[in-house]
């Protein structure tokens, strides 16, 4: 009788779930624990839950395969059909928590910094002694469970349509060759550069024939910010404030030669991107924070960011530029 080869078993599709929701620089932080996964599980599948304002950053991630754009709250918490290998809590907080409480996973963990009860809900990872980077933490909490990683990777690539759209915003804004993308708001006022020091350094820019992009949302407070650069301005910069979706940003900041900016989302996607990110800082310690592997850019004074003045900003600038 003929002898059959032995059947080997079929290893089902490792699955995962990453929970976090916001805000813009975090989610981009929290990217490369999505890339670590995939490192270590190169067959696994990986959904992402994340408020809608955010999706576009976690759709351009090309390490993520699912995204379920959700607002959760006690009424409002997602539900999953499929069971997941792992379930990450990578926000630490009641909203995210539950849409990992609500999953079913065979091992559920969190980053170590949680509030609102998030403790309840999954097993805390604590950081590598070696790992002062969020983004390093981050990526501790997907190593916990099989992901591989030595320097953090986003895997962010924009999509073809974005590109389309911020060429003919940029054409129409006569922006031709070189420029640098300025963000002047921030989360908390007490995160935003001086908007006089802003101005001289988009004119000085200008002098040397480099074209400056104010970008930001179109909240009042970020109007507020960019207005005042704008008046103080000599030159024209092109002003893109509130033009762009999440998406369009990643399209925008690929495209430039650098990004100037203090702790927000964007200087993270600057990062993210690979582009030189000058960073200001004042009461976040850039060790911590600071766009990813660039603290070399950054410049930091504990006191007030008003004592960062210009002339620094722009040596870094031109020596990125160069």
């Amino acid at each position: 009788m003929e002898e059959r080869e032995e059947e080997k078993p079929v290893l089902s599709q490792p699955r995962f779930l990453i929970s976090r929701l916001s805000a813009l620089g975090d989610t981009i932080c929290s990217l490369p624990a999505a890339v670590a996964l995939k490192r270590g599980f190169p067959e696994c599948r990986i959904t992402w839950v994340v408020d809608p304002r955010f999706a576009g950053i976690v759709e351009c991630c090309e390490a993520v395969d699912d995204v379920l754009m959700v607002r959760p709250s006690l009424k409002n918490i997602p539900t999953f059909d499929e069971r997941f290998d792992a379930a990450l809590d990578l926000q630490g907080l009641l909203k995210s928590a539950l849409c990992i409480a609500r999953a079913k996973a065979d091992r559920k963990v969190g980053y170590h910094w949680r509030r609102e009860g998030a403790w309840f809900f999954s097993e805390r990872i604590l950081p590598d002694p070696t790992s002062f980077h969020v983004v390093d933490q981050y990526v501790d909490v997907a190593r916990e469970i099989g992901g591989q990683m030595d320097r953090a990777e986003f895997m962010l690539k924009a999509k073809p349509e974005d590109v389309a759209a911020v060429q003919q915003r940029l054409a129409e804004k006569g922006v031709t060759g070189a420029f640098v993308v300025v963000n002047p708001g921030a989360g908390w006022a007490t995160k935003r550069w001086v908007p006089a020091y802003f101005a001289q350094v988009i004119d000085a820019l200008a002098d040397e024939g480099i074209f400056s992009v104010l970008i930001g949302g179109s909240s009042a407070s970020d109007k507020s910010a960019a207005g005042e650069v704008l008046s103080a301005c000599r030159s024209n910069p092109a002003n893109l404030l509130g033009l762009t979706t999440v998406r369009e940003l990643v399209a925008l900041i690929d495209r430039c030669s650098a990004h100037l900016g203090g702790d927000t989302g964007s200087t993270h996607l600057a990062a993210a991107l690979g582009k030189p990110a000058i960073g200001l800082y004042s009461i976040t310690k850039p060790i911590r924070t600071c766009p990813y592997g660039q603290i070399g850019r950054c410049l930091y004074d504990p006191v007030s960011l008003s004592a960062i003045r210009p002339e620094p900003v722009m040596n870094h600038l031109r020596e990125a530029l160069a």
